[in-house]
C-alpha cells in the first residue's frame, strides 16, 4: 500500500507540474493580464524562457529612455501583445530604485505596459556559455573606440542564441507583425543589417556569428562586429543576388528580407522622417521602420504640431509616448 501511495503521489506531482508548464508555454494574453506590479517578481531568465521575446538594448549608462526609445518599445508592445517585450539597460542595476512612481517619465510609461519588462543588462551573465565570454574577459572597454556599439552587437547575438526571439534597435518603430521566425534584414541588395533580426534559440547561424565575432574582432572598424559580420556570414553560406521589386530571398532556411520591410527610407535620406510630406507614404510593404538615429547627429526631434512624418508615426504606433512625452514636453526638452 505504501508503494502504491507513493506512485500515486508521484503521478499527481507530474500532472501538476506538467499543467503549470503547459499554461506557461501557451504564452496567452492571460499571462499579461495581471497587474503590472506582478512583473517585478520575475527574473530575466523566467521571462526570456517564455520564448519569442522582442529584445531591445540600451548599452549606454542613461536611465531615462528618450522618446524614440519609448516609441520603439511601445510600438512593439502594441504589435506583439502576446509576447514579452524586454528592454535591457546597462545603467540599471538590481539596486536601482526605479518603479512605477519613478521621476523618469519614459521609464514609468514603459513599466506600466503589461507585456513590457525592463531589466539590468549584465553582460558577463549574458555571455556565459557562449564564445563571446573569452572576448569579454580580455577586452578593455575604456580602450575601445566603439564600445557602446560593439558591446551591443555582442549582447544581441548572445541573447538571441540563448533564448531566441527578435532583436530590434531602439530606433525601430513596429507597424505590423513580422511573419518570419529565422530572418535577417537587408539594408540594401547583398548587404545585411544587424539592427533587426530573429532566430529560434540555439540556431547554428547565430553561434557561427559569435565565433566569427571573436575570430575577426576589430573594434576600431565601425560595424565590423555588426552589419559587416552578418553580411560576411550570410555570404559564406548563400549566393546573394540583387532584389527585384519587393520579393524576399531565402537561403539555408533563413529569410533575407527585402529592404522595403524595414528600410523603405534608406540612410542617406534619413532626414525625410523629420520633414513634412505632401502625401505620407503608406509603408504597405514594411513590417517596421528604422529611423536611423545614428545619423541624427543634430538631434532632430518629434515636436507636437510639426506635422512631420515622424510625428504621424508616433501618433499612429506609439500614441501613449506621443501623448505623454511629446504633447506635454516643454520646448527646452528638444534643444
Amino acid at each position: 500500500k505504501a508503494r502504491m501511495l507513493k506512485k500515486i503521489q508521484i503521478c499527481l506531482c507530474f500532472f501538476f507540474v506538467s499543467g503549470i508548464l503547459y499554461e506557461i508555454s501557451l504564452l496567452s494574453s492571460c499571462f499579461f493580464s495581471y497587474m503590472p506590479m506582478s512583473k517585478h517578481f520575475l527574473t530575466p531568465e523566467q521571462v526570456l524562457n517564455l520564448g519569442k521575446s522582442i529584445i531591445f538594448l540600451e548599452t549606454t549608462e542613461r536611465l531615462e529612455p528618450p522618446p524614440l526609445v519609448s516609441c520603439s518599445v511601445e510600438s512593439a508592445a502594441r504589435i506583439y501583445q502576446d509576447r514579452p517585450v524586454i528592454l535591457f539597460m546597462k545603467g540599471l542595476t538590481n539596486d536601482t530604485a526605479l518603479d512605477l512612481n519613478s521621476s523618469y517619465a519614459a521609464f514609468s510609461l514603459l513599466s506600466s505596459m503589461k507585456n513590457v519588462f525592463i531589466f539590468p543588462l549584465q553582460m558577463e551573465t549574458v555571455f556565459q556559455e557562449t564564445p563571446l565570454l573569452q572576448w569579454y574577459n580580455r577586452v578593455v572597454p575604456e580602450q575601445e573606440k566603439n564600445w557602446v556599439h560593439v558591446s551591443s552587437d555582442a549582447s544581441r547575438l548572445a541573447l538571441i542564441w540563448k533564448y531566441g526571439g527578435i532583436y530590434m534597435d531602439t530606433d525601430v518603430i513596429s507597424i505590423r507583425p513580422i511573419p518570419e521566425e529565422s530572418f535577417l534584414a537587408a539594408q540594401k541588395s547583398r548587404f545585411s543589417s544587424n539592427g533587426i533580426f530573429g532566430f529560434p534559440a540555439h540556431h547554428k547561424f547565430i553561434w557561427d556569428c559569435m565565433e566569427n565575432f571573436v575570430l575577426k574582432y576589430n573594434g576600431n572598424i565601425w560595424g565590423n562586429q555588426g552589419p559587416f559580420l552578418m553580411t560576411r556570414m550570410l555570404k559564406a553560406i548563400c549566393n546573394l543576388t540583387d532584389f527585384k521589386g519587393t520579393e524576399d530571398h531565402s537561403c539555408q532556411n533563413i529569410s533575407f528580407l527585402n529592404p522595403q520591410r524595414f528600410y523603405p527610407i534608406p540612410y542617406p535620406a534619413w532626414g525625410r522622417y523629420y520633414e513634412v510630406w505632401d502625401k505620407s507614404p503608406n509603408f504597405n510593404h514594411s513590417y517596421a521602420l528604422h529611423l536611423w538615429n545614428f545619423m541624427n547627429r543634430n538631434r532632430k526631434a518629434v515636436v507636437a504640431g510639426s506635422n512631420t512624418l515622424a510625428e504621424k508615426l508616433y501618433q499612429a504606433y506609439c500614441p501613449t509616448t506621443y501623448a505623454d512625452l511629446i504633447q506635454n514636453a516643454e520646448p527646452k526638452d528638444f534643444t
